[in-house]
């Protein structure tokens, strides 16, 4: 990797975590993921589910790009493979990905590994032990990005942060009519994607989330 973020000295999981939305148009992506960062992004994760693997390495690459411009961190969603390649920061891991420790061995010591787990306190506990860098609970309310997907609530993110050493991130539904109440949990990152993409001003609305944890 280009760029080291070593976990214990330079790389902080804190405020407000930019997830892109699938997007066919790669000149509006990248429009919209300067305006997040320039908002405050902290990270950015390229998630996209287009079936077209050229388009994604392409859109990718190009994401990867703007993040090192901006001396941010980029992960990728999913694919370990992409992210190896294109020698992004990191990989986020859902359920049916690779065990964390073998990811850790292919991408290296300092890559920040992410691991979803949903509603369940006990699979987070697991991602610690295996070397996660954070766990990400949700979706904390109702999502178009994933409509059934399972509900984490506010008190399992409270008790996520007692239990859990690793930072934790809430992802799903969350706005800046709710990010608040999800922020006073305790918990070290807000995941956001169609609150933050689909906004009119993005880099305020940026702005405006990232400001809420000071």
């Amino acid at each position: 990797m280009t760029t080291n973020w070593n976990m214990r000295d330079s790389f902080i999981i804190k405020g407000l975590y930019a997830i892109t939305p699938d997007s066919a148009d790669l000149n509006t992506l990248i429009q919209k993921t300067q305006l997040a960062i320039e908002g405050g992004a902290f990270m950015v994760q390229y998630r996209s589910k287009i079936h077209d693997r050229d388009v994604k390495m392409q859109q990718c690459a190009a994401i990867l790009r703007l993040c090192r411009e901006y001396d941010v961190p980029c992960i990728v969603n999913d694919d370990v493979e992409m992210c190896r390649i294109l020698k992004a920061d990191g990989v986020h891991l859902g359920e049916n990905d690779d065990n964390i420790a073998e990811v850790r061995r292919i991408l290296g010591e300092d890559s920040i590994i992410g691991s979803s787990c949903y509603d369940q306190l006990n699979r987070a506990k697991q991602a610690q032990k295996e070397g996660a860098s954070y766990v990400a609970f949700g979706a904390v309310f109702p999502t178009p990005t994933k409509p059934n997907a399972p509900r984490a609530t506010l008190e399992l993110l409270r008790k996520a942060k007692s239990e859990i050493q690793i930072p934790i991130v809430a992802i799903g539904g969350i706005t800046m009519n709710n990010a608040h109440d999800v922020i006073e949990t305790g918990i070290d990152a807000i995941a956001v994607i169609t609150n933050l993409y689909e906004s009119n001003s993005i880099k305020e609305t940026a702005e405006t989330l990232s400001q809420m944890f000071h």
